[in-house]
């Protein structure tokens, strides 16, 4: 069977992008992140999405990103809330982290290396998203070529690839893809700023992402919000 790197944060994307590996037939390594990030619950949603795609083994790395900041992801920032979609698409927010993605491939690479795998998959998207550069193709393009340059494998022959297969598609779009190939989206997280019990806030970008593209979708949102009163 195929190797993939599938980099699995809990969302909806990189469920969905497993779900697609999976189907391509690909055994699947999942990698996720404890990287001093607000919204950690994410994490208990990577682990239930892990199970349900049957992955081969799933890591969960430390780093710290945290002794950095810059990002309300990563510090004590105020994360944006209730901001209009055409702002959420053309500006890049505070929850963006510097140089997130670029460390989370390379770490993917490594251990791709390792496994003797040329194939990763990362669920970026460069359509409804709240304007990360490093979600841009690109960006992409740019870290393949790097990787391919950079490897022990590449250079004896072994190439690897970057998956992006959300990459052109609206939410809406990866959520009726999801479902068609049985994801349960349940089992995902969204939210940048969730209460102490998990419930999701609703009001930032990524719940409003998320919110949209259920109803776009013609859906219902499995997702728990915080209610008026807080439970």
């Amino acid at each position: 069977m195929k190797k993939a790197i599938l980099l699995l944060s809990g969302g909806i994307d990189s469920a969905t992008c497993g779900a697609i590996a999976r189907q391509e037939g690909y055994g699947l390594y999942a990698l996720s992140f404890r990287y001093g990030q607000r919204h950690a619950v994410e994490l208990r949603a990577a682990k239930k999405v892990a199970g349900f795609l049957g992955v081969k083994e799933h890591r969960i790395m430390e780093i710290d990103l945290a002794a950095f900041g810059g990002s309300s992801l990563t510090s004590n920032l105020p994360v944006p809330k209730n901001r209009a979609k055409k702002v959420m698409r053309n500006a890049i927010p505070n929850t963006y982290v510097p140089a997130r993605n670029t460390i989370f491939l390379a770490l993917a690479l490594g251990w791709a290396e390792v496994i003797d795998c040329c194939n990763i998959f990362i669920g970026v998207n460069a359509v409804d998203y709240s304007g990360y550069p490093d979600c841009r193709p690109v960006f992409i393009a740019a870290f393949q070529t790097m990787a391919n340059l950079a490897t022990k494998a590449a250079v004896e022959g072994r190439a690897l690839t970057i998956h992006t297969p959300l990459s052109q598609l609206t939410k809406a779009q990866i959520i009726q893809k999801g479902r068609a190939l049985g994801l349960d989206y349940g089992l995902t997280h969204s939210c940048y700023d969730p209460s102490a019990a998990g419930l999701a806030c609703g009001a930032c970008d990524s719940c409003r992402i998320r919110k949209i593209g259920f109803t776009e979708a013609g859906v219902t949102d499995p997702t728990r919000y915080i209610t008026k009163k807080g439970k």
